[in-house]
């Protein structure tokens, strides 16, 4: 047999292994919360083997662990498209990274512009957070060819592409309020608008506002203790 095709199989085997044993522990956290959901006010104990029998039960835990299977499939087929990371592409790579995915984020920048490198900061923050999505970035000195044919004058350039096509860009900071000190969260709006990168749920969002409150608070108590010096 192949030595390469054995590798895959091999690979194959292995992902779906993982993918096999987090639906077990999926199974068994969701028939304790709702075991715990379900529980009568007199909290009487119940079996959970006599849960896990329940064919009702049985039927959602599979649709449920059936939907994370796919979903965790989904992803890694995308990380290995190169989405889930903000990387650096040359101008030989362009046309089969942008027509590769439904939906690319391409960054044409100069590496010494300031501003490039503060859309670089935002874009890598929000590419592991928007993986269906991919997110890339090409220096425009060394893509002549690519900055004629889509008509770049002015850096930095976010072009965005749906299904290989040019459908919208992001010139400048225009779209920014043509500030500087824009926000991650501003980025992450104006791309939601344009339709490149899709809404995230409610418990994202407020992962999100957490962690941004903390960095805050961390960010505060660092001024403090620096003015006390």
């Amino acid at each position: 047999m192949d030595p390469d095709s054995v590798k895959s199989t091999l690979s194959n085997l292995a992902f779906g292994n993982v993918i096999a044993a987090a639906a077990r522990d999926l199974q068994k956290e969701m028939v304790a919360k709702d075991k715990a959901q379900a529980a009568p006010a007199s909290h009487d104990e119940v079996d959970l083997d006599e849960l896990l029998d329940d064919p009702e039960l049985e039927k959602l835990h599979a649709e449920r662990i059936a939907a994370l299977k796919k979903e965790a499939e989904k992803r890694e087929v995308l990380k290995r498209q190169g989405h889930g990371e903000y990387r650096e592409i040359t101008e030989g790579d362009f046309l089969g990274e942008v027509t590769g995915s439904e939906k690319v984020i391409c960054h044409f920048y100069h590496r010494e512009f300031y501003r490039c490198k503060i859309m670089d900061k935002h874009l890598k923050a929000l590419a592991p957070v928007y993986v269906g999505t991919k997110f890339v970035k090409l220096d425009a000195e060394n893509a002549p060819f690519f900055v004629s044919k889509l008509a770049i004058k002015q850096l930095p350039c976010v072009i965005l592409f749906k299904k290989g096509i040019a459908v919208d860009r992001l010139i400048g900071f225009q779209d920014l309020g043509s500030k500087d000190d824009f926000s991650t969260r501003a980025l992450e709006n104006v791309l939601k608008i344009k339709g490149i990168i899709d809404e995230k749920k409610k418990d994202d969002d407020d992962e999100d506002d957490e962690s941004e409150s903390k960095n805050r608070r961390v960010r505060s108590s660092t001024a403090q203790d620096s003015d006390s010096d």
